[in-house]
């Protein structure tokens, strides 16, 4: 590095001495913008700074309840009174275990965990443009806004230059210390009409951080599809032992040690460490063995329920056992459609309470249990939440759909979400939404906030630099944990 003496009492606008400006113009020689030598400081000066904030690097796994669609906070868990009738939901309102954390009618189960979780009603942003889903998924599980929507607000499919899922970020940073698929998504991959698997890749980190998409075939009102799951590419062919395997494995460095411009030619794509990874689970067998749900007894299948999205849940339990990092488990209808979608511009009386919400209560509340007795949720961070919330006033437009009298548009303002787990609050309720749910009157909370709460658990600082396609510097996402929701 050219380093010019300079006076150092000096000091310059933005606290850089001049001797250090003087360093930096050495450094931009070697690659390095003054802008990218000061995030980098920041970074360093933040990472002391989060590790001392209460939750740090408590979560050993995460498990995401993705509920794409948006369910309504005022019909499950943010009931109102004394409202008028196109506000207040047809469903009656019944005490938790918590004072204060009273939910609907729909979520009994739920009403007897709420001991062991905080629940937020104040998650809430203001959209950019027109807020449909897929715009609203990728805020949500990348920290980011989107730059191409169409006045439909439909996006372009997945792309390279995508900003990453938060569960690839966190892979690339933290990943698994056994032979375990590090990051699975389920039962199927995010979609809004004909856009599919929007903010649910690795984008410009590379397809080495893709989640394992499991996607039993297959409609998605078949609600048994989970007791058929196919993973061919996780088990030895039956003729191929793990011996015959390792043994191959050893042919493959020999030849590879003869032919060094070839691996010259592939080291920039670490083929070895993928392949050694490939190797590791198959022969292991623990992926094989995590994905067998008839291992798990009857009654706690029963209590995750016969259905995907129980069984799903119940699957992100076994996988986390196994040592996987990061389960998304996905509502498992795409985000705008009908039955059991959580998109109820119609139908919601019905479609919640003989659809969506039975699965849903019996499902979160057995994970959150389950997790508990086996002693997995002190490591465990599960996060439920949706991309927003559901208009206040019934048969109103907000996103320029229609709706019926018995329905709810889209509403970003104010919604809720439950977190649990690695060391959150148990029994705590975070912030208060106004008189009808449309704002929050107290602690409001970003998604970006959220994300930025799950860096932190798995001890990452959510200000850590990546960098893009383009070689640019950025955020893992620009926001600080939630440190008040930590005991």
């Amino acid at each position: 590095m050219l380093v010019i003496p300079g006076r150092t009492s000096r000091d310059t606008c933005d606290g850089v001495t001049r001797r250090e400006l003087l360093r930096v113009g050495g450094s931009a020689m070697l690659g390095l913008s003054l802008a990218q030598i000061l995030q980098l400081r920041q970074a360093q000066g933040n990472e002391s700074t989060a590790a001392a904030a209460p939750g740090w690097n408590r979560a050993k796994s995460v498990i995401l309840l993705y509920l794409q669609g948006g369910p309504s906070h005022l019909d499950l868990w943010d009931p109102k009174d004394n409202v008028p009738d196109n506000v207040r939901s047809i469903f009656s309102r019944i005490p938790t275990k918590v004072p204060g954390m009273d939910v609907t009618e729909l979520m009994p189960k739920f009403a007897q965990i709420t001991d062991k979780l905080t629940l937020i009603r104040t998650v809430s942003y203001t959209p950019v443009g027109l807020f449909n889903h897929t715009a609203a998924m990728y805020q949500m599980l990348t920290g980011y806004t989107t730059d191409k929507v169409s006045a439909s607000g439909q996006l372009e499919p997945p792309s390279p230059k995508d900003f990453p899922n938060v569960g690839s970020n966190i892979i690339k940073f933290k990943p698994p210390e056994q032979p375990m698929l590090p990051f699975v998504m389920m039962p199927r991959p995010l979609q809004e009409s004909g856009v599919v698997g929007k903010a649910g890749t690795a984008g410009f980190l590379g397809r080495a951080y893709d989640p394992y998409l499991l996607y039993p075939p297959g409609d998605d009102m078949d609600m048994t599809k989970m007791d058929d799951l196919k993973v061919d590419d996780l088990q030895l062919r039956p003729e191929m032992s793990s011996s015959r395997l390792e043994h191959r494995a050893r042919l493959r460095e020999l030849i590879a040690a003869g032919m060094p411009d070839l691996e010259k030619a592939t080291a920039k794509y670490d083929l070895n460490e993928y392949y050694e990874k490939a190797l590791g689970l198959v022969i292991s067998g623990r992926a094989r063995d995590a994905f067998n749900l008839r291992a798990e007894s009857d009654a706690t299948r029963d209590l995750y329920g016969r259905n995907t999205f129980g069984q799903s849940c119940l699957l992100a339990r076994r996988l986390i056992e196994a040592g996987t990092r990061f389960v998304e488990v996905n509502w498992p209808k795409v985000a705008n459609s009908d039955n059991h979608s959580w998109d109820t511009h119609t139908d919601l009386s019905k479609r919640l309470k003989n659809q969506a919400a039975p699965m849903f209560d019996g499902a979160l509340s057995a994970l959150i249990s389950d997790l508990d007795e086996r002693g997995l949720l002190d490591e465990t961070l599960v996060l439920a939440v949706g991309e927003f919330g559901r208009s206040p006033k019934r048969g109103v437009s907000t996103s320029g759909n229609q709706n019926s009298d018995d329905g709810r548009d889209h509403w970003p303002y104010c919604y809720t979400c439950a977190i649990a787990g690695a060391g959150i609050k148990r029994g705590y309720l975070h912030g208060q939404s106004d008189a009808t749910g449309s704002a929050p009157l107290t602690a409001p909370v970003h998604p970006m906030e959220l994300l930025a709460t799950i860096y932190h658990a798995v001890g990452i600082n959510p200000m850590t630099i990546v960098y893009n396609h383009l070689n640019q510097p950025r955020e893992l996402v620009k926001a600080e944990a939630l440190s008040s929701l930590f005991a």
